[in-house]
């Protein structure tokens, strides 16, 4: 379907079941291919509205689509959001209580679903697969792409079977989206997912209203604690590169009188969760917490994220930088920096047991990073260039901040 043809009735679904009046940078185009019935990799970053790509071509055609994603806590949220709007949607996963999987289930049957969604190991039952068969899947949609890739910062082996899977349902119609994928991984989910070249549709990587910072490690509780004093009342993640830091920063910051509350897959998952709902549901809540937090979290008004630990790689700085900001207000982001870690990450690299090629863009990624916190060019373009995206000085980063003030007093003389 060409949208400009059919474009009132595009637009005409758009309000009717989400309530949007226009399209979001790069919707528009990905949906004409999508629409036209094109295998699909989208690449859009954080808060630009991925999920309308395969939601709205499920309500204006027949058939069922299969959302295949990793975050349970998602699934559970987009089909509550769905219904809400009179959307014939379920989910099936390890989280579902008995009565909603067999009424899903029942639903599923009768071929009264529009959406479908599971978790990948879901997909390994061979049952499973008979059922959907029988049902009939029109499209197939992959969130979180990039987990099928081995370079990719969350790699799942459960997302390698998704080729087979796309092969059992009768190759329907495919779309793979990601806000995190670097040339590299991008090669690599076309190659492991598709079964033709797909559309590619790249949007920019930029995420604007993020101002960047970087500081040398010196005492890391006392600099993410002062960092955290301008942001009284307002919530936050801190990430760590421990369990046992992530308990012992988070006593920190409460003595101190923030409201911090520890996260990570070690602690009991009441526990888990209780600390989830507060950072969600409170204001001014500061999860410090190991990469274990942050998938499927959709807070909007998350006002800044630090990192008191190195991250594992530029990849994963920008996915958990991501998490601020998505409201589009101006949030924070400031990153600790210690050569130290470097070295220590670059022998864990060098003695692991991967592949040489695997560990060749380990490093490589690792020295993306390290480049953009010892840089003086602007964190920005340095960021954005590690995903093959280039850019000009942002003035919207400690760099760009240094500069401009230098200018300014040079001015005086």
């Amino acid at each position: 379907m060409d949208l400009r043809d059919g474009q009132d009735r595009v637009v005409g679904a758009l309000k009717e079941h989400f309530g949007f009046a226009s399209f979001r940078p790069g919707q528009a185009d990905a949906l004409e291919a999508i629409l036209a019935g094109d295998d699909v990799l989208a690449v859009f970053p954080t808060g630009s509205g991925k999920s309308l790509l395969y939601q709205l071509p499920a309500l204006m055609r027949p058939g069922l689509t299969l959302v295949v994603s990793p975050l349970i806590a998602l699934m559970r949220d987009q089909v509550a959001t769905l219904k809400q709007r009179g959307v014939a949607a379920g989910t099936l996963n390890s989280g579902t209580e008995a009565p909603d999987y067999f009424a899903t289930e029942d639903a599923l049957r009768r071929r009264k679903l529009r959406l479908l969604y599971v978790a990948p190991e879901r997909l390994a039952d061979p049952d499973f697969l008979r059922l959907l068969r029988e049902v009939g899947v029109t499209m197939l949609a992959i969130d979180e792409a990039h987990c099928i890739s081995r370079w990719g910062h969350a790699f799942r082996p459960d997302y390698l079977g998704l080729a087979s899977v796309r092969k059992a349902l009768g190759e329907p119609q495919t779309i793979g989206l990601t806000a995190t994928a670097d040339v590299e991984t991008r090669r690599d989910i076309v190659r492991k997912l598709f079964r033709l070249q797909p559309r590619i549709f790249l949007q920019s990587f930029d995420r604007p209203n993020i101002f960047l910072k970087v500081a040398a490690k010196q005492d890391a509780a006392r600099q993410i604690e002062v960092e955290l004093r301008q942001h009284r009342g307002e919530s936050g993640i801190v990430y760590c590169g421990s369990r046992r830091r992530t308990e012992a920063l988070s006593a920190y910051l409460t003595s101190e009188g923030h409201w911090a509350v520890p996260y990570h897959a070690g602690m009991e998952v009441e526990a888990r969760a209780r600390h989830q709902d507060e950072f969600l549901h409170g204001l001014g809540v500061v999860m410090v917490a190991t990469v274990a937090f942050g998938l499927g979290i959709d807070k909007p008004d998350v006002r800044f994220v630090c990192h008191a630990d190195l991250p594992g790689s530029i990849e994963s700085y920008y996915q958990e930088i991501g998490r601020a900001g998505r409201d589009g207000a101006p949030a924070t982001t400031l990153a600790l920096f210690d050569p130290a870690e470097v070295r220590q990450r670059r022998r864990y690299i060098a003695q692991s047991a991967a592949p040489e090629e695997e560990k060749a863009i380990d490093l490589q990624r690792l020295n993306a990073l390290v480049h953009l916190c010892r840089s003086y060019r602007c964190r920005r373009v340095n960021l954005l260039a590690a995903f093959g995206e280039a850019s000009t000085r942002c003035g919207h980063c400690d760099r760009c901040a240094d500069r401009d003030r230098l200018w300014r007093w040079l001015g005086r003389e």
